[in-house]
């Protein structure tokens, strides 16, 4: 008889002090290129599929870059600085090709019929993170195009930086309200941005399923910019940001002192929130107890961090499609706290770095989140963006467990959330990257963003992990998502709000466009592979085309059990509602979860657990679908190989 666990096996320690818990955030921008690249990899598997290109070979060199960047030494972040570049060099490269494969597939969807002239060169902008976009800076007219990779419509709020103000027209020709905001002084300042652009557009986009929108762009004459006074803009005073759902209130100092759910009538109040500081520990690793903090392991000097700056500034921005307050805590840490129309959570955008070394200090950089919910101790991160899983500080659920660190001994990966809730309130963090972070204290969540460590830590990198760009330290970028719902409520929120940042849209430009009417005489300007609605807890894991009539195709219900009165329970479905554009399906074969052997096929082994039930699960094993209708339990991927005829 065989034990079960049903716990995992972090935070991992090799002696007392050697927490394995700095790599859960060592190198945050490579973190983030892995999962945006990614997002970019399916996203054009889904176009080579739906455009019926048959690109596979080409779609393979970002495939083969994805693969090999989740070794345990890529995206964990524990490799020499040369390979990490050579890892984001193999991502980049991918991604030039799948750019192609993208720019090919839109050549067939977008023209209207044979006599359409080509479709102009649709292009990705690498760097609009940081709010450049060279190709489009000064045009007379532009597109952008935004395709959806998830199987139901959404709601996006689009920002493109530019030079000048312009027109936006919807799909259906209408012109729609965009407003013309200021690039924050920080994104301005970030080494090696070249852009002179000091302002972005933003405006609402209701993208279909699995589908794309164009929105086509063309400049104001002088005489009509006249967008600047419905944007207002205070410094250093009281900022109250609110929709129609929220409400965040943040003092004249800078300090978030309520974030108020307004439907439901209830807040959390903030004692704190924003950027600390740990020593990282300068050991010289000959044993436990001078053991250094590095790329693996996470050792504070002391367990109390400190705050990055006793001021902060703030301004206050408020249009009708997005209220932010930029607080700017020093030269090196600010955030931009920013509420949508209409959004359901609130965006914490961090710009952190370059991290000051001249006092020869490595430091670990976090963001924490103080409120007034009386948690006890326990808080919550999810396994590789599903199940999620109870912690409680210091404490271990199998077995004895004595305090040594008693900050690294608690933190967690947090591949995309964590919370901490009371009876009647949870407030949830949403992460755009693998970041490691706990519950430090009762009510507080704190989540590490980035690293300039000073010492190596003795486990094989060799190395400091002292990134630097353009003769500086490495600035880093990056977004959590706040959600303050009831604890019964919450699932419905972090699930889909999870999944859409994981699976965000991919925009594309183009340039040297005819005029607005003979550009849309010529071209589709919304689309969309699906007719039926489908159900909002089934994600699209996979659309991949393997041959002319052949598809792989995984889906998954993305909800746990008991988590959520409606979602989390098994759904059905009809798999041919997702093939509307491709044909009809004459044939399915189940396969196993990496695709390389029919369900039918697989033979596991058996044994008895613990308390005498049998090991294996009961899982249905027909090899061919009796009719395209699939059923979903909470947390269950299938895999299948679809024949069209």
């Amino acid at each position: 008889n065989w034990t079960s666990k049903t716990d995992d096996f972090f935070p991992y320690a090799h002696h007392p002090h050697g927490f394995w818990t700095g790599y859960f955030t060592s190198r945050a921008a490579l973190k983030r290129y892995e999962r945006h690249s990614n997002n970019i990899l399916q996203a054009t598997r889904q176009l080579n599929a739906l455009a019926n290109l048959t690109l596979r070979n080409d779609i393979f060199y970002l495939s083969e870059a994805m693969g090999v960047a989740q070794h345990h030494d890529a995206v964990s972040g524990t490799e020499k600085q040369e390979v990490a570049f050579d890892y984001a060099q193999r991502l980049s490269d991918g991604i030039a090709v799948a750019e192609s494969v993208i720019n090919q597939a839109y050549s067939k969807l977008l023209p209207k019929d044979s006599q359409s002239p080509p479709a102009s060169t649709q292009f990705l902008c690498h760097l609009s993170n940081i709010s450049q976009c060279l190709q489009i800076d000064g045009q007379e007219r532009f597109t952008l195009t935004l395709w959806n990779p998830t199987i139901h419509p959404i709601v996006q709020h689009a920002r493109v930086p530019v030079r000048t103000d312009y027109t936006v027209r919807d799909p259906a020709g209408q012109i729609i309200l965009s407003e013309l905001v200021p690039i924050s002084d920080a994104t301005q300042n970030i080494p090696g941005r070249t852009s002179v652009t000091q302002k972005q557009i933003v405006f609402k986009a209701s993208l279909p399923a699995l589908g794309f929108n164009t929105y086509y762009f063309e400049k104001k004459p002088e005489e009509k910019q006249n967008n600047q006074f419905k944007v207002k803009i205070t410094h250093n005073e009281e900022c109250v940001i609110q929709n129609q759902n929220l409400r965040v209130e943040i003092d004249a100092q800078g300090n978030i002192g309520h974030i108020v759910n307004l439907k439901k009538s209830f807040d959390v109040a903030f004692t704190s929130q924003g950027f600390y500081w740990y020593q990282g520990f300068p050991g010289n690793n000959s044993q436990s107890e001078f053991q250094a903090s590095g790329a693996y392991i996470f050792r504070p000097l002391t367990p109390t961090a400190v705050p990055v700056s006793q001021t902060r500034s703030i301004t206050c921005i408020k249009g009708d499609n997005v209220q932010t307050a930029v607080i700017v805590f020093n030269d090196w840490a600010s955030q931009e706290i920013s509420l949508y129309d209409e959004a359901e959570s609130v965006e914490v955008e961090w710009t952190v770095g370059p991290i000051p070394i001249g006092d020869n200090i490595g430091k670990e950089i976090i963001i924490r989140y103080d409120t007034d919910i009386a948690s006890q101790s326990k808080y919550y991160t999810d396994a590789n963006g599903r199940e999620v899983l109870e912690r409680k500080r210091d404490y271990r659920p199998t077995w004895n467990y004595t305090v040594v660190e008693t900050v690294s001994g608690n933190y967690y990966p947090i591949n995309s959330r964590i919370w901490i809730k009371d009876d009647n309130r949870q407030f949830t963090v949403l992460t755009d990257r693998s970041e490691g972070g706990g519950s430090i204290q009762n009510g507080s969540i704190e989540i590490m963003v980035h690293r300039r460590i000073l010492n190596d830590d003795s486990l094989g990198v060799g190395e400091a992990l002292n990134e630097s760009a353009y003769g500086q330290g490495l600035v880093v970028r990056g977004r959590h998502f706040l959600l303050v719902e009831p604890p019964a409520s919450s699932a419905r929120y972090h699930r889909i709000g999870s999944q859409r940042l994981y699976m965000h849209p991919i925009a594309t430009f183009a340039t040297n466009l005819q005029d607005y009417e003979s550009y849309s005489a010529a071209y589709y300007q919304t689309w969309s592979a699906l007719t039926d609605t489908l159900p909002l807890n089934v994600h699209l894991l996979t659309l991949d085309q393997l041959g002319p009539k052949d598809y792989l195709i995984r889906v998954e219900h993305y909800f746990e059990l008991l988590e959520d009165d409606t979602f989390s329970k098994p759904v059905t479905f009809d798999l041919q509602s997702l093939f509307k554009s491709i044909g009809l399906i004459s044939n399915t074969v189940e396969l196993t979860l990496s695709a390389n052997l029919p369900l039918s096929d697989m033979r596991r082994l058996n044994w008895i657990t613990g308390d005498g039930q049998l090991s294996e699960m009961e899982i249905s094993k027909e090899r061919s679908l009796t009719d395209t209708n699939i059923t979903l339990n909470p947390m269950q991927i299938r895999t299948f190989q679809v024949t069209v005829a």
